[in-house]
């Protein structure tokens, strides 16, 4: 084969630092946007990015030229600087982040749950749903995964 070809769906989710409530819902579309920019600039085009006020979520898919790692990085370093720009300068995201593999089956879906975060975490807390995520993908889950 002449050429690499690869499609990786990547769900990711990342925190606000302690989780704190720093995403204010009047900005919550321009910081996704802006996310969404830099995804692209890492060869790594988002599909949908949402989210609440103490978290985000994304669907993209991942660089063939460019480490998992290396994306997440770049957007939080990213979002961050335009976050303290925007007058939250306090803002920080946590250190880690959760990523899952999405077959292309599945793309709807989560697209659909990213979508309804604000809906869907009325009933539920960051703690809980990341608890259901990581053991939908078989992943033991610690209380560290929530602190910094």
């Amino acid at each position: 084969m002449p050429q690499s070809l690869v499609k990786n769906l990547v769900h990711l989710v990342y925190s606000t630092k302690n989780r704190r409530p720093w995403i204010r819902e009047n900005m919550r579309d321009r910081l996704f946007a802006y996310q969404a920019g830099i995804f692209l600039h890492w060869d790594s085009p988002a599909i949908v990015i949402g989210g609440v006020d103490d978290h985000v979520h994304a669907l993209f898919a991942l660089s063939k030229n460019h480490p998992l790692k290396k994306i997440v990085e770049e957007v939080k370093k990213g979002s961050s600087k335009w976050m303290k720009g925007e007058g939250v300068t306090e803002f920080y995201w946590q250190n880690g982040y959760a990523g899952f593999s999405v077959s292309e089956s599945n793309v709807a879906d989560v697209r659909k749950y990213i979508e309804n975060q604000a809906e869907h975490h009325r009933r539920l807390t960051f703690q809980d749903e990341l608890k259901l995520l990581l053991q939908r993908h078989q992943i033991e889950f610690d209380e560290r995964y929530l602190w910094d």
